[in-house]
């Protein structure tokens, strides 16, 4: 068992305390990882005030990068010495993670979201007692996390790991929501609600398939710049106009081949549908709280048109995570122009400016 340092927060709503915990030693599947920095994601921040349950006092944190420090006897995938980062847990043993879909894994929900391993255990402890761990399959809201080995993906050492974090959730979600899940082709226009980092992540996707017309939309001026200077051909401020669908049907010369919705506004979620063209397809990305539901006339969908729920990007992360870094490396890939970066103990100030709409992608370093 090892002490560090971990973000802890106790009750739905309350803030990220940093604490010392306990951390079991590895078990044979599990890698101890020296986390050098991590992400801040909407669904941390979702998850904290309570929007989808998980069991309280909690470690959340679920877009960290590292070092390998040890592994399990049971281990193969990475040793100690690896650069790694850490993305989504799947069991592997249900029809979809042997299909090659691990983000449409049967367990999903419990591994990513239940804060503890399949034996009802947690890694950490503070103060004696057992308290959320393994969320997402890391927990990497702290200085060292036990995490799940197919948590772990192995990367170069030539990109900065402090860098890589985001390339574990949100990144790949929109990246892979382009490229993986709706796979347009260069002849096809796709239009994304939403220039958070998701969406430009998407943006940046679209870039990579080539698409002839890429739309950004959303309503805050200085991130339909930069979504402008990633690739977007065009863009639309929905505060400025009376009908964010006409605006860009017209921008288009008419409906859309896809769009992606990644926003979780149940307001945008029907704009996203109707903007298509016939036989279009909707990727939907964004989450609302837990329970929401949204207003849809069927009758948009009788002539083809299509909604694709997303998660993960339709990523399988030992594969599609390499590949969004050597895209990096090779320039392809600028999601560093979006990203801001944080002391540990600077987390509640990188939540503050994330949820003000200042910064994009706030990721933290740690000490």
């Amino acid at each position: 068992m090892v002490e560090t340092t971990a973000a802890v927060v106790r009750d739905a709503g309350g803030p990220f305390e940093l604490e010392t915990v306990e951390l079991d030693d590895p078990r044979p599947d599990e890698v101890l990882v020296d986390v050098r920095a991590v992400g801040v994601c909407h669904t941390d921040l979702s998850v904290r005030a309570g929007d989808h349950p998980v069991p309280f006092p909690a470690v959340l944190g679920h877009e960290g990068s590292g070092v390998v420090a040890a592994v399990g006897d049971a281990v193969t995938r990475v040793e100690p010495g690896d650069n790694v980062v850490l993305s989504f847990d799947y069991d592997g043993d249900c029809r979809n993670c042997h299909e090659g879909r691990p983000s449409s894994c049967a367990s999903f929900g419990e591994l990513n979201f239940g804060c503890r391993r399949p034996d009802g255990t947690s890694p950490i402890s503070l103060d004696g007692e057992e308290i959320g761990g393994r969320f997402f399959g890391q927990s990497s809201f702290a200085s060292r996390a036990v995490v799940s080995e197919r948590s772990a993906v192995p990367v170069g050492d030539d990109v900065p790991i402090e860098l890589l974090g985001p390339l574990g959730c949100g990144i790949q979600t929109g990246a892979g929501g382009v490229m993986n899940s709706l796979a347009p082709a260069p002849r096809d226009s796709v239009v994304v609600f939403g220039a958070g980092s998701v969406g430009l992540s998407g943006v940046l996707g679209a870039r990579l398939r080539g698409c002839r017309e890429i739309v950004a939309v959303d309503l805050v001026a200085s991130r339909l710049e930069t979504a402008a200077s990633l690739g977007a051909t065009a863009t639309v401020n929905a505060g400025e106009v009376d009908d964010p669908v006409a605006a860009v049907r017209e921008v288009l010369g008419g409906g859309a081949d896809y769009t992606l919705e990644t926003t979780g506004a149940t307001a945008v979620f029907p704009q996203a549908v109707e903007t298509l063209r016939p036989g279009g397809t909707c990727g939907v990305i964004g989450a609302p709280p837990a329970g929401s539901e949204v207003g849809l006339d069927p009758n948009v969908l009788l002539d083809g048109r299509a909604i694709q729920g997303i998660a993960e990007g339709s990523s399988v992360p030992p594969e599609f995570i390499p590949e969004l870094v050597d895209h990096h490396r090779r320039g392809n890939f600028p999601f560093d122009e979006f990203v801001t970066f944080y002391e540990f103990d600077e987390i509640e100030d990188a939540v503050a400016d994330a949820e003000a709409g200042d910064v994009i992608k706030p990721v933290l370093r740690m000490p």
